[in-house]
């Protein structure tokens, strides 16, 4: 640009020189706030979003969108021991069917899949199985699984149970067997086959 007489001196712009407001989005190009890079994996928990809120651009860590129902982590453990009981009280009977989880966050749920071959000696009589976290049985409320019958007669249990600890503590989950009567004899894992205990934590 052509100047008559001396041209003015260049000088740095301040704050003072610019009225408030008088820059927006127009003003301004789109790569400068959405960068050129993009993510190649998922975002970390501690990755954070911009948001409007009502207006207001605030910041946003990414473990706060969305990621309820995610498995977070999955511990299991099998027996393929028979194992047999005469009481009338929930007992372990040495079965290896245990396994150990730490939740990552009090608001996580711990999902217990259980399976098993079981078997009653005698007729009338029944088994129940049943799932304990630490000393308490947290199936007490629905009666576990049970199967009735005479001699002879066996089959498969299996159990779902979502459970909510609301702890951040080691849990101890562990599979627990009875019978209603001490005539007669319950089976877990009834001839030696394979019973299972898995824990999966589901984040909320």
């Amino acid at each position: 640009m052509a100047y008559i007489g001396k041209t003015p001196t260049a000088v740095p712009l301040t704050s003072s020189d610019i009225a408030s407001d008088i820059i927006n989005s127009t003003h301004i190009g789109d790569t400068a706030i959405s960068g050129f890079d993009a993510l190649a994996t998922a975002p970390a928990d501690t990755d954070e979003f911009l948001i409007s809120d009502a207006g207001v651009l605030k910041r946003l860590d990414a473990s706060l969108v969305g990621g309820g129902g995610k498995v977070l982590q999955v511990v299991s453990a099998t027996d393929t021991t028979q194992r047999t009981t005469t009481s009338t009280s929930f007992v372990t009977a040495s079965n290896t069917l245990s396994v150990d989880i730490t939740p990552s966050a009090t608001s996580s749920k711990i999902l217990i899949l259980v399976s098993s071959m079981i078997y009653i000696s005698q007729q009338y009589k029944w088994l129940e199985v049943t799932i304990f976290r630490g000393g308490s049985n947290i199936l007490s409320s629905n009666g576990g699984s049970a199967i009735y019958g005479g001699a002879d007669n066996g089959g498969s249990v299996s159990i779902n149970y979502l459970d909510s600890p609301n702890s951040t503590s080691q849990q101890t989950y562990d599979v627990r067997f009875r019978t209603s009567g001490s005539s007669a004899t319950a089976y877990l894992n009834y001839s030696n086959s394979t019973g299972s205990i898995v824990a999966l934590e589901i984040g909320a």
